[in-house]
């Protein structure tokens, strides 16, 4: 593995008490002050990737390095360079935000007066400094998020692991906690991000690995991924939901479309060129008998990469899947 990067996996394997495979040999790099996400459904790998990485959970198999650093064989060196903010917050709600911050520097044994000064620049960088002296508990969900982040890099380490970072919070504080993401991106740290929303993981990493399974089915850049994917798609609202099947048969056997998907009364159909092959595919359904509520057509997503490299649909926490594989599917 290639030290100049600031977080190496190689052929990483995790194996939980009962043989339950969490990781089954997955490899990807981040470089120094990359945003770097896992992106995956519940289950998929990710915590248990960011657990070894932060020296919090043993390996079963090949190996994990941060700066160039061992996780397995020198931890202690690691946990001194990274920050990992978990899932499940830190915050002691009993304590002030001032209180936590400080308590979490006293941990790193940091001197009095530059953990003070610390103390007081990360209350700013987060706009906590006008609630820095009230008890957590009367935080709002997105302030103790903010909390949790600001306490992972008291120390200022050089990676910062945040384990879905906006689970559980609501479209606005997730929207803030976006920026304060690209906030720590432009101050240069190295951030490694895991999480199952699809529009997180293309707003704000640089490169990704899609995981499934415990193994990495597509990694790059965001773009990269879905300009591998040629073609539009179109998705077709039908005002029938009961024609599905009958339009799903249609679609698949025109010239041109290269899979068809579908989720309810919603048929999706990939294609070469969207607004040129709107028309016949219209007509086709037309002579069918299939009435057509609504259409559109779109670039490829995410979505449609994670579909095309495992071949069933995504599933995001406690949702049902954005799309479901039908006959004709992605081939």
């Amino acid at each position: 593995m290639d030290a100049v990067h600031a977080i190496e996996v190689e052929e990483l394997r995790k194996v939980y008490a009962g043989g339950v495979v969490a990781l089954d040999g997955i490899s990807f790099a981040v470089a120094p002050g990359e945003v770097f996400a896992l992106l995956g459904p519940n289950g998929a790998g990710k915590s248990s990737t960011v657990r070894i990485l932060a020296t919090l959970s043993a390996l079963s198999g090949g190996a994990a390095r941060v700066a160039g650093i061992d996780v397995a064989a020198r931890p202690r060196e690691v946990r001194r360079l990274i920050g990992y903010v978990a899932q499940a917050s830190g915050v002691d709600l009993t304590a002030t935000g001032r209180e936590n911050l400080t308590l979490q520097g006293q941990l790193y044994r940091l001197p009095a007066a530059a953990l003070r000064s610390r103390v007081e620049e990360l209350l700013a960088l987060f706009e906590l400094g006008g609630a820095a002296d009230r008890a957590a508990i009367t935080y709002s969900g997105g302030m103790k998020r903010r909390l949790d982040v600001a306490m992972g890099l008291v120390h200022r380490p050089a990676v910062l692991f945040l384990d879905e970072p906006t689970t559980g919070l609501d479209p606005e504080s997730r929207a803030v906690m976006w920026e304060e993401v690209r906030g720590l991106a432009r101050l240069g740290l190295t951030l490694l991000l895991t999480t199952h929303y699809l529009e997180e993981a293309d707003q704000l990493a640089q490169r990704l690995a899609i995981l499934d399974g415990g193994r990495v089915v597509a990694a790059g850049t965001p773009d990269a991924l879905k300009a591998g994917l040629r073609g539009d798609r179109i998705s077709v609202e039908l005002a029938n939901r009961g024609d599905a099947a009958a339009a799903r048969e249609v679609l698949g056997g025109l010239d041109g479309v290269t899979a068809v998907l579908t989720e309810g009364a919603t048929l999706y159909a990939q294609v070469a060129h969207g607004a040129s092959a709107l028309p016949s595919l219209l007509a086709a359904l037309d002579r069918a008998g299939v009435a057509v509520a609504q259409v559109a057509h779109s670039r490829p997503s995410l979505e449609d990469v994670y579909l095309n490299a495992t071949g069933h649909a995504y599933r995001s926490e406690g949702g049902p899947a954005r799309g479901a594989r039908g006959e004709g599917g992605a081939r």
